[in-house]
Parts: structure tokens; C-alpha cells; sequence
């Protein structure tokens, strides 16, 4: 289930989901800080030389946060909330929600391999957009729609991915091992038109500063030379 904070609520509970929200947020910038000793992949493709398009789905719990994330990365021309995993008949938020379509909530990132490395992408997604030791859960929401997965569409990017994650659980970077799934992408399904850019239009929502806010401070924190304002 997706724990997620709408209608009216009352002064006190308004109070309490404020105090939360700063105390969550302080809580992930902390982890974000930390995880920017996360080293690059030391297997890595270089820049291409010609501007071209590459594709790959990533799924690190709620779309929403993830999505926003890699909209202001450099080099990626876009970022697609949808569903991946399961059929194309399962592939509808309210299905999904009950967590037995095989879906999870995904992203497909489109990048210019000639501006940003795939390993790049790799490094802010497990450093800033998720956290990856999180076993079929992101944050308070869980199921096993809120996985850490990677959908890979090339065998390059399938040993990219293999080789950084031994990488970084070789160097013990993260206190549990890391339990993202690595898969070839069979379908990518786009998610319905009010979830597509949901933080842009939700800044002030309190699942949204709770939880999604801090990534993106994180990001520009992080990774200011891959940091780009998101056009309106």
C-alpha cells in the first residue's frame, strides 16, 4: 500500500504531519549526504561521440520522486512514470496498487549516451532517487510494486549494472546489501496522465515533502554537475 496524505485534516494532525515531514526530511538529506561517498562504477562506457537515445527503467518505490529526480539529471531527455513487470492488461494504477500483477511502479529514462554515462544514471539512482536495501519497500510504502529493480535494455547495461552493484557491495558502501533485481525489459507501460510530473504539481503536499523533496535537494547537492533545472 501506498501511504499518502489527502482531504482535510485537522489543525492537530496538520501540526503533527509538519513536524514529520521536517523530521523525515532531515533524515533522508542526512542519508543522501552519505551516500555521496558512493564512488562512480568503476565499469563504465565512455561518452559517445554522436548524439544518439538509449533507454532503461528504473523502479525505486513511489514514481512520483523518481520520475522528478531524473528530469533535472543533464542528459536525459526524459523520464516516464509507468509500470513495469507485469502484462499489459495489469498495468493500471488501481491493479497495481494490490501488489500481485508482478508490476512495479518504474521509470523510463531516456538519455543521451553522447551528454551522460549510463553508469552515471546508475550512480544517482542508487545514491539519490531510492534507496537499495530496501526489500519490496521504499520509505513507508510497501509491496512488491515499490521494489528496487532495473530493467535493462541492452547487454551492456546488464553488465554495467551486475558489475557496479558487486562494486558496491564488495566496498560494504551501504550497511545491507544491496537487493535491487537486475531484469531485461519486456514491457514498459505508462502510467495514467495524473501521475506523469505529479511533484511539480504537488509541491506542498505532505507525501511529497516527506518523502521526495529532500531527493531533489540531495541531487543538486550531490551531483551538481549533473544538476539541471526542470523546464515548465
Amino acid at each position: 500500500m501506498k501511504v499518502r496524505m489527502f482531504g482535510i485534516f485537522s489543525s492537530a494532525f496538520l501540526l503533527c504531519v509538519g513536524a514529520l515531514c521536517f523530521l523525515s526530511a532531515a533524515c533522508n538529506t542526512t542519508t543522501a549526504k552519505a551516500a555521496s561517498v558512493i564512488p562512480s562504477p568503476a565499469v563504465d562506457e565512455p561518452l559517445a561521440k554522436a548524439k544518439s537515445q538509449q533507454t532503461v527503467v528504473f523502479s525505486g518505490g513511489c514514481f512520483w520522486g523518481v520520475q522528478a529526480v531524473f528530469q533535472r539529471v543533464k542528459g536525459v531527455t526524459s523520464a516516464t512514470s509507468g509500470y513495469s513487470g507485469g502484462v499489459a492488461s495489469t498495468a493500471h494504477y488501481e491493479i497495481v496498487s494490490t501488489g500481485g500483477t508482478g508490476h512495479a511502479e518504474s521509470v523510463e529514462v531516456t538519455y543521451d549516451p553522447s551528454q551522460i554515462t549510463y553508469g552515471q544514471l546508475l550512480r544517482v539512482f542508487f545514491s539519490v532517487a531510492h534507496d537499495p536495501t530496501q526489500l519490496n519497500h521504499q520509505g513507508p510504502d510497501s509491496g512488491t510494486q515499490y521494489r528496487s529493480a532495473i530493467f535493462y535494455t541492452t547487454p551492456e547495461q546488464q553488465r554495467i549494472t551486475q558489475a557496479y552493484i558487486e562494486q558496491l557491495n564488495q566496498a560494504k558502501v551501504f550497511p545491507r546489501r544491496i537487493v535491487t533485481q537486475v531484469n531485461s525489459l519486456r514491457g514498459f507501460y505508462p502510467a495514467e496522465d495524473y501521475h506523469q510530473d505529479y511533484l511539480d504539481s504537488h509541491t506542498s503536499e505532505p507525501y511529497i515533502v516527506f518523502n521526495d523533496l529532500p531527493k531533489l535537494a540531495s541531487l543538486r547537492e550531490q551531483f551538481p554537475e549533473l544538476y539541471k533545472e526542470k523546464k515548465q
